[in-house]
């Protein structure tokens, strides 16, 4: 959801984009809650929980990242991003959770007058799927990653058939993600049941995934990011078990974030 704006801190209309989805489970990467006045994050402002409303669904989140998303900069111009996105003074999202950024961070006018809150990974379903069983997988913090990485993993019965859905969001690879993906083969494999989706922001391209899970199979093919010109595809739903049959799978149009939303149909066999 890259927190609800673009690279220049505008919003764009997500809970629209989410309702375009017409998807029965969703699941969301860099959903953002601003924090309430006193710092924390009862009384605040969701957006899972926001788009959750507006479908009627149940949703649970977890936050895995806290830090602060930009006010929409003036003047800007209509492309997504700046043409050094990753330098420090252009930077849409500073996460300190984990560490501290530095002094010459803390003290500009960009980070200071930026929104605090936390960035969550959220899981949102029909309400005639109710949730049976919610748990969290987290695994370790990387030495250059600056949030917590985790999968959420739902349990739910679709036509019969008792099933689990996980969501995650995987580092760079350049960050030693390989790391987490060994404890993420791992947990699902325990944590996860017979018949599981895994889907996310991955971060990572198709053969690196299957090399790390080679027993789950990829459900939708076809580059997601960057939005506006799609070269890659890191962004994944996968598949595993025999009791689910692939119908179709498709990248859909640019809908407000830096990666394209992925989508997947399927039918109990």
């Amino acid at each position: 959801m890259h927190c609800g704006m673009d690279g220049w801190g505008r919003p764009y209309d997500y809970v629209a984009a989410i309702e375009s989805f017409e998807a029965d489970v969703i699941v969301l990467e860099e959903a953002w809650t601003t924090f309430d006045e006193e710092g924390g994050e009862e009384g605040s402002d969701s957006q899972a929980e926001r788009a959750a409303a507006r479908l009627g669904y149940e949703v649970v989140s977890y936050a895995y990242g806290e830090g602060r998303r930009i006010r929409p900069q003036e003047g800007a111009p209509e492309s997504w991003r700046t043409r050094r996105f990753w330098a420090r003074h252009n930077w849409a999202l500073y996460m300190d959770g984990v560490r501290a950024l530095p002094k010459q961070v803390q003290t500009m006018d960009r980070w200071l007058q930026a929104e605090p809150g936390c960035m969550s990974v959220a899981v949102l379903v029909r309400p005639d799927w109710p949730m049976q069983d919610v748990r969290i997988l987290p695994m370790g913090v990387l030495r250059a990653d600056m949030v917590r990485r985790v999968a959420l993993v739902v349990d739910l019965t679709v036509e019969g058939l008792p099933l689990s859905v996980a969501g995650t969001h995987m580092a760079h690879m350049q960050f030693g993600a390989h790391r987490n993906w060994a404890e993420l083969r791992r947990s699902l494999r325990s944590e996860a049941r017979e018949n599981a989706l895994l889907a996310g922001d991955m971060n990572t391209w198709s053969p690196v995934v299957k090399f790390f899970l080679p027993e789950w199979r990829r459900t939708v093919r076809g580059p997601s990011w960057p939005a506006w010109r799609p070269h890659s595809q890191i962004d994944h739903i996968l598949l595993r078990g025999s009791a689910l049959r692939v119908v179709s799978g498709e990248v859909l149009p640019h809908a407000g974030s830096d990666h394209r939303p992925v989508r997947t149909r399927l039918e109990v066999r």
